[in-house]
């Protein structure tokens, strides 16, 4: 082979490998994996603002208070939040409740309050944006002044105090940016909230609340790659071990037949005098079957010997019966055919031969339909 002939063949393989190379490349994708550690998100996103709505019953201990039902009053709420992850937020606003006392009454508490919350769902199941209920707990501080009714009136009571608070939201998100839910609230004071005493109050309040979360309302899940699945190739691998160790094999063989002794063939048959052929299942002779039977009958005649004329069927037709019947119909065909050209009777002998005449295989069977015309020994 020439040096050119082999760079291009060499050329052709490492052209055909890189090009398998690129077409079994499978594409890396980037997506968000909220399981990757902590989500963070800009400053500007997941903030809300809460407005709320309710009733509180406040209670001082060691002063006369009316009975539970009718320390019931108003109570209400608007607040300003971001939460920082989507376990932890803050928010700050206004809050108001009024408190009950002995004789009617009544005393309008406001102020300011701050809480630190955290999201006991997404801490415990994990963030879902598409969960619908969320539990939060939180707690805070609060500073509150308070007005009285005089005469009808409503006037500066000039009584302030703090608050430390605490409670349970229940949220139920609509939609992605709107959630109602319920909020179960104790704030402790250090001063009464009805009295105008130094006495502790407790005060317990129940609101419904409503939150629209403005801005990005979702979070950031840290991008990872995902690295599709390579094809397993231990399979191919084995399958190219077992082809290397068939094709030493067969070159061992291949070795050892070229040294081996070439062995003298004795002739030990002649080949027949003729071998006249036949359709699938016929015994008829055509026209030019019976001319070549007449230049055979002058070999016979002309040879003085005896002949045996043996009839053949394919096995791979026909039934074991129809084939019996069809070998003695064609070795009788051929002897009438060169009795007929003045061969002698005495000198043919007809058989039947079993099985098929050669050994190609079925695609070859048209050779076993036929009748062998062979000199006897």
């Amino acid at each position: 082979m020439k040096k050119s002939a082999i760079l291009a063949f060499a050329a052709a393989i490492m052209l055909g490998q890189n090009a398998v190379a690129q077409n079994n490349v499978k594409e890396i994708t980037y997506v968000e994996d909220a399981t990757q550690g902590y989500l963070v998100n800009n400053f500007s996103s997941n903030w809300f603002i809460t407005l709320q709505g309710g009733v509180a019953n406040s209670m001082t201990k060691g002063i006369a208070r009316p009975g539970v039902g009718d320390r019931f009053a108003p109570a209400a709420g608007l607040y300003v939040g971001k939460y920082f992850s989507p376990i932890i937020g803050v928010r700050a606003g206004f809050d108001w409740f009024q408190a009950k006392g002995m004789n009617d009454f009544k005393l309008n508490n406001l102020g300011a309050a701050g809480d630190v919350m955290l999201n006991l769902t997404n801490w415990w199941c994990g963030y879902n944006p598409d969960r619908v209920f969320n539990a939060s707990i939180y707690a805070g501080l609060g500073g509150y002044f308070n007005t009285m009714k005089v005469k009808n009136e409503w006037v500066n009571a000039h009584h302030q105090f703090l608050t430390a608070r605490a409670g349970l939201l229940l949220d139920f998100n609509l939609s992605r940016n709107f959630a109602l839910g319920l909020d179960l609230r104790a704030v402790g004071a250090d001063k009464s909230v009805a009295e105008l005493s130094n006495n502790k109050s407790v005060t317990g309040e129940i609101l419904v609340s409503a939150t629209y979360k403005f801005n990005k309302s979702t979070w950031n899940a840290p991008v990872v790659a995902v690295v599709p699945e390579f094809e397993d190739c231990e399979p191919i691998k084995a399958r190219l071990q077992a082809a290397n160790a068939r094709i030493e094999d067969l070159e061992a063989q291949l070795k050892a037949c070229l040294n081996r002794p070439v062995e003298k063939v004795v002739e030990t048959s002649k080949a027949p005098l003729a071998t006249i052929y036949f359709t699938i299942g016929n015994s008829t002779l055509n026209s030019v079957d019976r001319k070549v039977l007449g230049a055979v009958a002058e070999q016979i005649k002309a040879s003085g010997k005896s002949y045996t004329l043996t009839g053949w069927a394919d096995t791979y037709t026909g039934t074991d019966a129809i084939n019996a019947r069809l070998r003695v119909n064609r070795a009788k065909s051929v002897e009438k055919a060169l009795i007929n050209n003045g061969v002698p009777a005495s000198k043919l002998t007809t058989k039947s031969g079993e099985g098929n005449l050669n050994d190609l295989g079925i695609k070859y069977v048209a050779l076993d339909r036929c009748v062998t015309i062979e000199e006897n020994k």
